[in-house]
């Protein structure tokens, strides 16, 4: 899928699940608009949802149900550990991120060399990390350190990873403005990289900023906050005008056409 992509200079979306609705919603989406898709998963969503082998069935389930054409992978997002990479593995998972990012360089190549060698024994893909990303809290916006090249190329190197995850200048969370994003950094690291390159932090950027990180060489973008915010406010609305309603699945559903048109909005980029 990020091969094609990459080649194509085109960008795949990776977009966080939270549960069934987000799910079924976005699965119908990239299939209305015949566009592959990544659906990724985090640590705490499993948890949440109830463990690895949950996520997986309710995915594959869904494809077979909704009779779902397009490609879809389903990815850990953001995989702490070995333990973690092979749990999503062994569930069926057709790719996994391991982030030892905030580890110290020697130890982040190990910890994704044994993630690699057990992924690679099941036919699974593996993303890797390399940079400080950057986060937003209620109060403050703390920029990461951007990755170096020679760093990113030696480290996908030495672990055989099938795409990386590099910072650019991008955070985690919806960040209102304008970043000040490396387009240079990324069409360095694109051109001497012989894979994908991965831009994680892509909600909060307008159309406009995207689009022109995938012409730099961006192939695969997560979105997740975009989706949050979006949904949350549905919810509010009909909440709020529909005080006396309680069915879960009047008030859930409330926010399903907000889910929709996000996974638009960012597929759009590719036009």
């Amino acid at each position: 899928m990020l091969k094609e992509a990459k080649k194509n200079n085109k960008a795949i979306f990776h977009f966080n699940i939270n549960n069934l609705e987000w799910t079924k919603c976005i699965l119908e989406e990239c299939d209305k608009l015949k566009v592959p898709v990544i659906i990724g998963v985090s640590e705490s969503a499993i948890k949440y949802m109830g463990g690895y082998n949950v996520v997986a069935a309710l995915c594959y389930s869904l494809i077979t149900d909704l009779n779902i054409k397009t490609d879809v992978c389903l990815h850990l997002d953001h995989g702490s550990s070995l333990e973690s990479c092979q749990k999503a593995i062994d569930a069926g998972f057709n790719s996994v991120m391991i982030d030892g990012s905030k580890l110290p360089y020697k130890e982040n190549v190990e910890l994704v060399k044994e993630v690699v060698l057990y992924a690679k024994n099941n036919d699974v893909s593996v993303e890797a990390e390399i940079g400080s990303m950057g986060s937003i809290s209620q109060d403050e916006l703390k920029l990461g350190t951007n990755t170096n090249v020679e760093d990113c190329l030696n480290f996908v190197a030495e672990t055989g990873i099938d795409s990386v995850a590099a910072s650019v200048g991008t955070v985690h969370g919806i960040y209102k403005g304008e970043l000040n994003i490396d387009y240079d950094l990324i069409k360095k690291l694109s051109s001497e990289l012989t894979i994908p390159l991965v831009l994680h932090g892509g909600s909060g950027l307008s159309n406009d900023i995207l689009k022109k990180c995938v012409e730099s060489g961006i192939t695969k973008i997560n979105i997740n906050s975009d989706i949050q915010d979006a949904w949350s406010i549905a919810i509010k609305k009909y909440i709020k005008e529909n005080s006396s309603v309680i069915d879960p699945r009047k008030i859930i559903g409330s926010g399903f056409e907000a889910i929709k048109e996000v996974v638009d909005s960012k597929i759009n980029i590719n036009e």
